[in-house]
């Protein structure tokens, strides 16, 4: 038989948002229990060096970073878990998560799960993940100065990563599978006017090319034409981002891309009282580790004052 264990706070996800939720509420004495879930650390641990979050004046790698935060919160009585939450009944308290491993129940829930960048699958494309491919041009844009590189996608979050990447980069190419975009018009003039950015239609990415390192694409034409060579040294993925949020599905309220929806502005309430939400499976917009952190602390300290009004 599975034992059941209890706690007044479950968090579930162990990157910057869970962690932080962890950190403030064990400084309450609330003796969280986190769920690090099968990737501890979120999308951080696949990120080689992180140089925009506040305290490393000398950068630090994605790992050793959420490490450092994991220890921080187990020094005032955390404890983490790896186990992945696959079921959650939110119908009555105490809550309860069905994970791989146990059974989980607790006062107040706090779900920082996070959301995972879309990947186009190729074999070298995860090859070379962090070696030139990437899916966030505010974090590791700094890294390709003075260098050509591609952006992939064709709506609004493509266009706004290819502007940002001129402010650095020597040209940027933006690969788009169809002949017209799908982004705002605002967002299209903006870019088709930018002299450092050069679109190419009707292509999609056949090959990642390189060893330790990006080297260029093969790009491939979607209307029949000959495969063609593009010289880059950096590709940033602009397809979307999917939010893991599916174990809520129908248990809390959702925009229609599956990010769980804040019921009070400037919270973390979600739409069932006692569940609080922080990071990026509520945010779509940010998607940075500073902001999820920050909501972490938002989403410990909301559950705190919950349960002093309502144990």
């Amino acid at each position: 038989m599975t034992d059941t264990r209890h706690s007044k706070i479950l968090i579930l996800g162990a990157g910057p948002a869970g962690y932080t939720a962890a950190l403030y509420a064990a400084r309450a004495d609330l003796r969280p229990i986190v769920l690090a879930g099968p990737e501890p650390g979120g999308q951080l641990t696949t990120t080689t060096e992180v140089e925009n979050f506040p305290g490393y004046p000398k950068g630090v790698t994605g790992p050793e970073m959420m490490e450092h935060l994991r220890e921080q919160a187990e020094r005032f009585g955390t404890e983490v878990i790896y186990d992945l939450a696959n079921e959650v009944d939110l119908s009555q308290r105490p809550f309860r998560v069905v994970g791989d491993s146990g059974v989980y129940t607790a006062d107040a829930l706090i779900v920082a799960t996070g959301a995972s960048a879309k990947y186009m699958g190729l074999p070298s494309e995860q090859r070379l993940r962090n070696k030139g491919v990437t899916a966030c041009a505010t974090c590791d844009g700094a890294f390709f100065r003075n260098q050509h590189v591609a952006v992939i996608g064709g709506g609004d979050t493509a266009m706004e990563e290819a502007q940002y990447l001129t402010r650095m980069c020597a040209s940027v190419h933006l690969i788009h599978r169809r002949d017209s975009f799908r982004a705002s018009k605002v967002m299209q003039a903006r870019t088709l006017e930018n002299p450092k950015i050069t679109v190419h239609w009707n292509r999609t990415v056949k090959e990642v090319l390189g060893d330790d390192g990006v080297t260029g694409l093969l790009l491939q034409d979607t209307t029949g034409g000959a495969d063609e060579r593009l010289d880059v040294t950096g590709m940033f993925l602009a397809i979307g981002h999917e939010p893991n949020s599916k174990p809520f599905a129908g248990k809390l309220d959702m925009d229609e891309a599956g990010y769980i929806k804040i019921a009070r502005p400037g919270s973390t309430y979600t739409s069932v009282p006692g569940v609080f939400v922080c990071g990026d499976v509520a945010d779509k917009v940010y998607r940075q580790a500073v902001t999820a952190a920050g909501t972490g602390c938002m989403a410990a300290i909301d559950a705190e004052r919950w349960l002093a009004e309502h144990s």
